[in-house]
């Protein structure tokens, strides 16, 4: 039930057009909840017809305009709800750790240059967030919403860096593995 709230979210921080939050969802909310084209077009459907959001009236009437969305009360009531709602974490799920599972049982051939792959993603994932935060969180930027903007993209930043060093520690047993001198 997350992607209508994510959706939610993004029309109270500013109303858009369904190609709008799909470029946002690229740019900002996509790093922690990810949706496709096609799954925000049809949550934003739903949401319109549930009396959570509106399409604002066209400036000018024309064919094939593209829609903008705003929440209504009842969007954002929704949004409230589900904000003040308490929810459990889910478990981690993770190919590459089901992946070192599997290895201890067939080997680990092949797997240090894919460890070394994900390091580098990770390390260009926390360069990219680490550049956010000196752009777009400078010291004097404190008001509440921004400080809580800023602690999501702190999360990021953590996340990532326990990647990075995880795999540094995970390529040198693996290495240490392949090499029993």
């Amino acid at each position: 039930m997350s992607l209508p709230h994510a959706i939610l979210t993004a029309l109270l921080e500013r109303p858009s057009s369904g190609l709008e939050l799909t470029r946002r969802f690229d740019r900002s909310i996509g790093y922690f909840w990810s949706a496709t084209h096609q799954q925000i077009y049809r949550e934003l459907g739903k949401l319109e017809a549930e009396g959570y959001i509106r399409t604002l009236p066209a400036e000018q009437p024309a064919r094939g305009q593209k829609k903008s969305y705003e929440v209504l009360p009842a969007g954002r009531a929704e949004l409230a709800r589900w904000t003040a709602a308490a929810q459990d974490p889910r478990p981690h799920r993770d190919v590459l750790l089901l992946r070192l599972r599997a290895a201890a049982v067939v080997g680990t051939a092949g797997l240090e240059a894919d460890l070394r792959r994900h390091l580098e993603l990770h390390q260009r994932q926390l360069a990219e967030y680490e550049e956010i935060q000196r752009r777009d969180f400078p010291p004097d930027k404190d008001a509440p919403g921004d400080r809580l903007r800023h602690l999501v993209l702190r999360a990021g930043i953590d996340l990532e860096t326990f990647w990075t060093r995880w795999l540094g520690h995970a390529l040198e047993e693996v290495g240490d593995l392949a090499d029993p001198s």
